[in-house]
């Protein structure tokens, strides 16, 4: 009777033993993986565009905020679809991006012509005719 009550024991812990690794494992594989980045937003007047470096910058209401874009990034200027050299300094702009190794990285620029000033015509006046 020992005997058997002392095989039920050994093949209970050998088994919690088999279960408590399984659950060690399994916690351990989400922190493996990279959380999905938050997605910010930022609207406002750009002040800034280099095309060539591939950054632009948009003033809104809590400030500059300075942003790079990439190969995925979308860029639109109306409902046309255009390359970040067609946004414009004084355009109106909302950028979608995430922060990424320290840099605010741009999925989407939608921008809108920044509207024409009103010029003020010089009208030359033309003095009275005397009849």
């Amino acid at each position: 009777m020992k005997k058997v009550i002392a095989l039920v024991v050994s093949v209970l812990f050998v088994l919690s033993v088999a279960g408590l690794s399984f659950a060690a494992e399994k916690a351990a594989a989400p922190a493996g993986k990279k959380a999905p980045a938050k997605v910010k937003a930022v609207s406002g007047e750009v002040v800034a565009v280099d095309a060539a470096a591939k950054t632009i910058t948009v003033k809104g209401k809590k400030g500059e905020v300075a942003l790079t874009a990439d190969d995925t990034t979308t860029v639109k200027v109306g409902k046309e679809k255009k390359t970040l050299a067609d946004v414009k300094v004084g355009d109106k702009a909302t950028v979608k991006y995430t922060e990424a190794e320290g840099k605010n990285v741009a999925k989407s620029i939608v921008a809108a012509a920044a509207p024409a000033k009103k010029e003020k015509k010089m009208e030359e006046k033309k003095p009275a005719e005397k009849k």
